[in-house]
């Protein structure tokens, strides 16, 4: 336990991507630390960017004697990153494992021995060293595999729901739904009986959430899709999306509906649109494309960026610690995630398993096992 090997990510100022495998040291835990055994670490497409910035991972090679995937950045690219460059930098935003040291804290040494997911930033991992607060200990029949995925995807979902009520709004609409975290939204919303429209781009992927109860999924791709929303909209009287996609105009178009069910009934002069604050918040990048706007909304409305970590320091402790329970005791019902291939620290490097995790296609999640063939 003294050494571990652990992934990093390098952007030179020179313009290449170096996502190399090293061994370090494992400290010795602090009083409020444990050390984690990391046994599986999900690849989100939150790691994407960390991981690859701008890249051109169609000329990705892998350098055996480095042990690193090298790719190209453009240079005109390198001056959106600054703040990275030339700094070798730990990823991996979360994962699962078993805590093998604790620090001499109470509350650490009741983690020892414990399956715990952790948030780090660092979980591409043989043995992660983290505060207690970075824990999320689960039941003693929850496995590793199953903790992996316990932050990003089911605290985001949940968190759509708290601002939902925080804000006011009454309803949800949802793009990219058919994702892990879209089905995890729609078994929360089904639970607590809040009306959910689904925006997907496939017939496969209407019927993803068709069979997990979904009631209204709208198919972007279809001919008579603003007509499908509108009625959506109007019938729920959502007023706040969360889009995962960011470019192009599904925005403007969900905004539209929007307006155009507040104002239905409006007579005289309607110059400034309906009083009702329509909302949508970009939580994700699927499309780098301009977010386009076509303003036919009226004034009340407004457009914003959504992150997880600065939502959940919006909240006291306790609510924050709700949550959390929620996550452990449902992560294998609720919160399940499936995964379509299980790789190691060095398959994670491999340019044809690159290509398959970065397209991030609905239904496909890689799982890294850092013991994977031990």
């Amino acid at each position: 336990m003294n050494k571990s090997k652990q992934l990093f990510t390098l952007i030179t100022s020179e313009g290449e991507l170096q996502v190399s495998l090293k061994e370090v040291d494992v400290p010795e835990p602090k009083p409020h630390e444990v050390v984690v055994r990391m046994e599986a670490s999900p690849i989100n497409p939150s790691d994407m960017w960390p991981m690859f910035g701008p890249a051109s991972l169609d000329k990705a090679t892998f350098d055996p004697d480095k042990k690193a995937l090298v790719a190209p950045v453009h240079k005109p690219l390198l001056s959106r990153i600054k703040s990275r460059l030339d700094q070798t930098l730990p990823i991996g935003n979360e994962g699962a494992g078993t805590v093998v040291k604790a620090g001499d804290s109470p509350e650490a040494q009741a983690l020892m021995g414990k399956t715990v997911s952790i948030l780090t930033g660092a979980a591409y991992t043989e043995y992660a060293c983290v505060p207690v607060q970075a824990c999320l200990p689960h039941m003693d029949s929850t496995t590793p595999q199953q903790a992996a995925s316990s932050f990003v995807n089911p605290l985001t979902a949940l968190g759509m729901v708290e601002t939902m009520r925080m804000e006011g709004h009454k309803a949800l609409v949802h793009t990219a739904a058919a994702s892990n975290l879209g089905q995890m939204l729609n078994k929360i919303c089904l639970e607590q009986g809040v009306e959910l429209v689904n925006i997907v781009r496939s017939q496969e992927q209407v019927d993803i959430l068709k069979g997990i109860g979904a009631k209204i999924v709208l198919n972007s791709s279809s001919e008579n899709f603003k007509a499908e929303l509108y009625q959506a909209i109007d019938s729920t009287g959502a007023t706040l999306a969360f889009d995962a996609i960011g470019g192009g105009e599904l925005v403007s178009d969900i905004l539209t509906m929007m307006e155009a069910s507040g104002s239905k009934d409006a007579k005289g002069f309607n110059t400034y649109g309906s009083d009702s604050n329509k909302q949508v918040y970009i939580y994700g990048g699927l499309d780098f494309s301009p977010t386009i706007l076509n303003r036919a909304y009226g004034m009340t409305w407004s457009i914003g960026g959504w992150l997880l970590m600065r939502f959940l320091g919006k909240l006291d402790k306790k609510r924050v610690g709700e949550l959390y329970k929620k996550v452990a005791m449902e992560i294998s019902t609720t919160f399940a995630s499936s995964y379509s291939k299980e790789l190691s620290l060095e398959e994670a490097l491999q340019p044809e398993n690159v290509a398959l995790y970065n397209a991030k296609k609905t239904g496909t999640k890689y799982l890294i096992v850092p013991n994977k063939g031990d």
